[in-house]
């Protein structure tokens, strides 16, 4: 297992110049089996997603750096031993590093990888956690050789932002959908790696393709999303909070979203999302004309229908299905 930092060697990793030391850089990519416990991995962005993803790779690799623009939430990582160093902005100047996580908003991951070639001249592997895939992917794509990656994105999360809300266990036991990029070459060393990170964290890799990624997700977790949002903005009296229950606030839960989080998804994943909404919108309008006709038979179809999807769901879900 790699060696901790000590406390006093992460507070000083702030303050000292870095100090240059052996990187694996080239032989990450060159290498599917070399292990993860040898890389240098840097996490850029240290909110919900990337804090649990420092907090679930703490003493699996051989160094952690944490990019993250707020200071306050750099001195809690460091102070907690959540990483091994901290910088508040990705640049030439920044430590080496064998792969580096894109753990933040779509639009940020995208405009990152527009200036890696310049902020990584030596390139490195690169995953995201992004919540969409084609642009993703198609921006990964136009890398220069000196770079490889894999597009990535767990399955999992909380309604609330934040290191604070990070959890180690977050995506353990959770799907981690990896999307190959077209490359001119094979990329063994970066989906093994990839691989190595998925297994590290708990979680179940599932390659899919970045358009058909896109499509799936519009409808299980972008909609859900906006549902929840929809409802909550028709139920903003209070006197309507005062006779809710549990079903208004597990319905409403993912309305806590991040709006910056959802209007990412929303710009970069725009048709899927409208495909999504079309069809949810037809449903409602089958439901709504069957109630305005006083159909009952419609109705308990309707209901009956959902509750034998939901069943099935509920047993897929259950059963481990293997992916």
């Amino acid at each position: 297992m790699a060696r901790r930092a000590s406390r006093g060697e992460r507070e000083a990793a702030v303050k000292a110049p870095f100090t240059a030391a052996p990187c694996y850089n080239l032989l990450m990519r060159n290498d599917p089996d070399t292990p993860l416990t040898h890389a240098r991995v840097g996490i850029l962005g240290l909110g919900l997603m990337g804090g649990s993803l420092a907090l679930a790779l703490r003493g699996r690799v051989a160094h952690l750096l944490a990019v993250e623009r707020q200071v306050v939430v750099r001195q809690t990582a460091l102070r907690q031993g959540i990483v091994d160093e901290a910088v508040e902005a990705l640049t030439a100047a920044a430590p080496p590093l064998d792969l580096l996580v894109l753990a933040a908003p779509v639009r940020v991951i995208l405009d990152t990888l527009g200036r890696l070639p310049a902020l990584r001249p030596d390139g490195c592997a690169v995953v995201d956690l992004g919540s969409t895939k084609r642009a993703v992917v198609a921006a990964m794509s136009a890398l220069p050789p000196q770079f490889t990656a894999v597009g990535g994105h767990p399955m999992c999360g909380k309604e609330t932002a934040g290191l604070a809300s990070a959890t180690a266990g977050l995506y353990r036991g959770q799907t981690f959908v990896l999307c190959r990029v077209p490359r001119p070459a094979p990329q063994p060393a970066a989906e093994a790696l990839a691989l190595a990170l998925v297994e590290a964290i708990g979680a179940r890799p599932l390659w899919l393709d970045a358009a058909e990624h896109d499509r799936l997700v519009a409808a299980v977790s972008h909609l859900p999303a906006l549902a929840a949002a929809a409802l909550m903005r028709g139920a903003a009296d209070e006197a309507q909070w005062a006779v809710s229950a549990s079903g208004f606030r597990d319905a409403a839960r993912l309305a806590g979203s991040d709006p910056r989080m959802m209007l990412d998804i929303l710009l970069t994943n725009r048709a899927a999302v409208l495909d999504a909404l079309r069809a949810y919108r037809a449903d409602l309008d089958e439901l709504a004309a069957a109630l305005e006709r006083d159909d009952e038979a419609a109705l308990a179809e309707w209901l009956a229908a959902a509750q034998v999807a939901h069943a099935a769901y509920r047993r897929f879900k259950s059963a481990e299905h293997p992916l």
